[in-house]
């Protein structure tokens, strides 16, 4: 895996919630309205941060790599969706379903590496061919808590959608809101997060910090923003 792992630390068009070229608030509004308590408004103004960056790879580069792998589909599985080859993903999955909740060393899923990668239309293949999204690491991390970490707000959201535990603890017992608050360019996603009527920002890591605490100094931004919501869902 090329992104570095953090130690503890066909899907339903009506139900999904396709994101434009940047996080849209309206669009949260409207396919989130029910889970959204009332009186609550964003703070955040503009648009999200920088596109993901561009991999340099020349199509050639990949086609060796797949090549390479091809005798161990598992393998292959775990590394195309990392990279966002979807039509490999795609070819895989057809071949042998099964195959969809293999896991790495680590115990990482391909969803968990399409979830940190914020590689949207193969969370979305995994998911369709039965990918858990409750899968966890040998950190305990889910995939929600990969892309919560990574500021992937539109795979988070969809996450969200199939199920996935927006209050679930690592082994260290960080919730997907404590990595989303300790990394200061994460706006999107705790937006996303905190509008959630079911987020429990009180529950504490086993530092005994709340995500308020622990976004300190990694987020001005959050703690003035996360104070504005706290109170309503803390009294």
């Amino acid at each position: 895996m090329e992104k570095e792992k953090v130690n503890d630390e066909k899907p339903d068009p009506e139900n999904s919630l396709d994101f434009s070229e940047h996080f849209n608030q309206l669009e949260l509004l409207e396919t989130h309205g029910h889970l959204i308590p009332t009186g609550t408004q964003s703070l955040w103004i503009g648009n999200s941060d920088d596109d993901e960056e561009q991999d340099e790879k020349t199509e050639e580069w990949y086609q060796l790599q797949e090549k390479k792998m091809e005798k161990d589909p598992s393998k292959l599985l775990l590394w195309a969706a990392e990279k966002n080859r979807l039509t490999t993903v795609q070819r895989l999955l057809s071949e042998r379903a099964t195959h969809v909740n293999t896991r790495d060393e680590d115990k990482y899923t391909p969803l968990h590496r399409a979830a940190y990668n914020g590689h949207l239309d193969v969370v979305r293949e995994l998911i369709a061919h039965g990918a858990d999204v409750h899968a966890v690491t040998v950190d305990g991390w889910t995939p929600l808590h990969s892309a919560c970490k990574w500021n992937n707000a539109r795979v988070a959201s969809f996450l969200l959608q199939h199920d996935a535990d927006i209050n679930a603890q690592t082994k260290g017992l960080l919730t997907p809101l404590h990595l989303a608050a300790g990394n200061r360019d994460s706006k999107d996603t705790l937006e996303l997060l905190l509008m959630n009527r079911y987020i429990k920002p009180g529950l504490k890591n086993s530092l005994e910090e709340t995500a308020e605490k622990h976004a300190g100094c990694a987020s001005t931004v959050y703690i003035q923003w996360a104070k504005t919501f706290f109170s309503p869902f803390e009294s």
